[in-house]
C-alpha cells in the first residue's frame, strides 16, 4: 500500500501543483517524508521549520499579537502559519503543524499531544483541525506529520 506521502505526491504531480509546509513541533518531518518519494521535486516547494515564536514571525510573517493572544499551539496560529507559507513560497497549497509533543508541557494549559494542522489553498480555502495524539514525543511527532499529509491531500481532493 502507498504511504500518505506517496499518495500526496501522486496527486500533486497529477494536478501540476506545488506544496509548501510550515512545521513547528515536527521540525521538518513532513519535508523529510515527502523528500523520500522519487519525483517529489516536481511538486514539493519546501518546508519552513519554524520552531520558535521568532522563527514564525520572521520566516512566515505571523503577527506577534496572534501568538500572544492565542498561543503557539492554536488553530489561529496554525492558520497563520499555513497562510504565511502559502504567501512566502508562492506554492499552490500549504500545510502547517503546531503542537506540543512533550514529554513535558510548555507552561500553557495545552495538554501534551495536542496538535493543530492548518491547510491553505491558493483558491482561498483555509482549514484548521485539532488532533490529540498519544505516546512518546517522537511518536506524537510522526503521527502529526502523517496526519498533515493526509489533511492537505483531503483538502485538495475536495477542491
Amino acid at each position: 500500500m502507498d504511504s500518505a506521502a506517496e499518495r500526496l505526491v501522486k496527486l500533486l504531480r497529477e494536478r501540476s501543483l506545488f506544496l509548501a509546509a510550515a512545521e513547528s513541533c515536527t521540525a521538518g518531518m513532513v519535508g523529510s517524508m515527502l523528500g523520500e518519494i522519487p519525483g517529489a521535486s516536481a511538486c514539493f516547494w519546501g518546508s519552513f521549520v519554524c520552531y520558535t515564536s521568532q522563527a514564525k514571525i520572521r520566516m512566515l510573517g505571523i503577527a506577534e499579537e496572534v501568538l500572544i493572544k492565542y498561543g503557539l499551539v492554536s488553530g489561529e496560529t496554525a492558520r497563520a502559519m499555513a497562510l504565511g507559507a502559502l504567501e512566502k513560497s508562492g506554492a499552490h497549497a500549504a500545510v502547517s503543524i503546531t503542537g506540543l509533543a512533550g514529554p513535558g508541557g510548555d507552561g500553557s494549559p495545552v495538554p501534551v499531544g495536542t496538535v493543530w494542522i492548518g491547510t491553505a489553498l491558493r483558491s482561498g480555502k483555509v482549514q484548521t483541525v485539532q488532533f490529540h495524539f498519544n505516546g512518546p514525543r517522537n511518536t506524537i511527532r510522526l503521527q502529526a506529520a502523517g496526519k498533515a499529509l493526509e489533511q492537505i491531500r483531503k483538502q485538495l481532493l475536495e477542491e
